[in-house]
């Protein structure tokens, strides 16, 4: 074949009415299938292991080995576009006449655009208010990281923020900021621990590595990866820094040690910890109200409300904010819903939102809406004229 019988038949393939069916059925059966799953794995875990990826991975059974089972919510929706764009490119022609057809085409594959920009650009994270105490700071959900503060400057923490991947590759890393290197010995994605008690040996499998800070007290016992909504993984590491006369010392690391732990190196204090993953931002937020009502004689929450104060530092925006159900606080291209509250403990959790691509499922939706009403009105028309004509004759 020579490149243009190629060229013909990839666009054949794209274009063809068969592969758009075919796309849609196995988009049916990968939802379907997904649905069962979330059971088990939750709306984040569903998403992770079947839409947000080019393929669904199962175990070769008998091993830990992955391999792809079932074309995944990428490829599915890749193909899908590709295949809307090329029909429009070689098969259709604009005319008045199917001007609703191409309004509804146009706004699926504005449909698919959006999903991918949400998964690309989405960011989630929780912002938890304690009365009176102003925070600039959200914390993710999911991703965590290794923050390395250099304490010695009572105006000014200088900060050093490690993401969890390079943790998890167990890669070497050097920062001009740090007079050592980060070298991480052991990782374990989700993990408890336990103070150690006499004649600990640590029989999980996970060696005792830990010569400074809190590590040779705590034992580790490694848990499942878990997906779903209500819980989270608290990851655990050893870490060792080495300056430049050698090993300062290796230390266990984990979200669950909420407190950091500090040592003392090159004449500067520093202070370790294993955290959720932080954003910060260029204002402050402060709770100075929650509410909790419920419906007389139930349990059952009627609203939640959380006052707020939104602060910057240079004055130029001071003012308040009330954010309830239904009712949510957009501010910096950030979006603050109300998440979770205690009032008996006094404090709120508000879910923070950037997606820039927000406007497009709607604009997307309303141009299928309106191709398929201005589709039915041509027909609908062109039908009544015909009628009229019939009539007269």
């Amino acid at each position: 074949m020579n490149g243009e019988e190629i060229r013909q038949a990839f666009v054949k393939f794209f274009v063809s009415l068969r592969v758009t069916v075919v796309l849609l059925v196995l988009s049916m059966i990968l939802i379907f299938w997904a649905t069962l799953a979330q059971v088990k794995l939750g709306v984040w875990g569903v998403q992770e292991q079947f839409f947000r990826t080019f393929f669904v991975l199962a175990k070769i059974p008998g091993t830990e080995i992955p391999m792809p089972a079932f074309p995944g919510g990428y490829f599915l929706g890749g193909l899908l576009l590709i295949n809307l764009l090329a029909a429009h490119i070689y098969r259709f022609s604009f005319s008045w006449k199917k001007a609703g057809i191409q309004l509804t085409h146009f706004g699926l594959i504005l449909l698919l655009v959006g999903e991918m920009l949400t998964s690309i650009l989405q960011e989630e994270y929780q912002l938890r208010l304690d009365q009176d105490q102003p925070r600039n700071y959200s914390e993710s959900f999911r991703e965590n990281e290794l923050a390395i503060i250099d304490t010695s400057d009572p105006q000014f923490d200088n900060v050093v923020a490690i993401p969890e991947n390079l943790i998890a590759s167990r890669t070497e890393i050097q920062v001009p900021q740090l007079p050592f290197r980060v070298v991480p010995r052991f990782y374990v994605p989700n993990a408890s621990l336990g103070r150690k008690t006499p004649g600990d040996e640590r029989s999980f499998g996970v060696p005792d590595l830990a010569t400074q800070g809190l590590g040779p007290q705590i034992s580790v016992a490694p848990q499942p990866v878990t997906y779903k909504d209500n819980e989270r993984n608290l990851p655990m590491a050893y870490v060792e820094l080495i300056g430049a006369e050698g090993s300062i010392g290796t230390w266990l690391v984990s979200p669950m040690l909420v407190a950091p732990q500090t040592f003392e190196y090159g004449g500067r204090s520093w202070r370790l910890s294993f955290r959720f993953e932080r954003a910060y931002k260029p204002y402050s937020l402060e709770l100075l109200e929650l509410k909790h009502d419920v419906y007389p004689g139930t349990q059952i929450p009627k609203n939640f409300s959380s006052r707020v104060r939104i602060e910057t530092p240079d004055g130029q925006d001071d003012r308040e904010a009330l954010i309830y159900m239904n009712n949510p606080l957009r501010y910096g291209g950030l979006t603050f819903y109300q998440y979770q509250m205690d009032s008996v403990n006094g404090f709120s959790v508000l879910q923070v939102v950037r997606n820039p691509s927000w406007p497009i499922p709607y604009i997307a939706c309303g141009l299928m809406g309106l191709g398929l009403l201005v589709q039915f009105g041509l027909h609908l028309v062109s039908f009544a004229r015909r009628r009229a004509k019939m009539s007269t004759t």
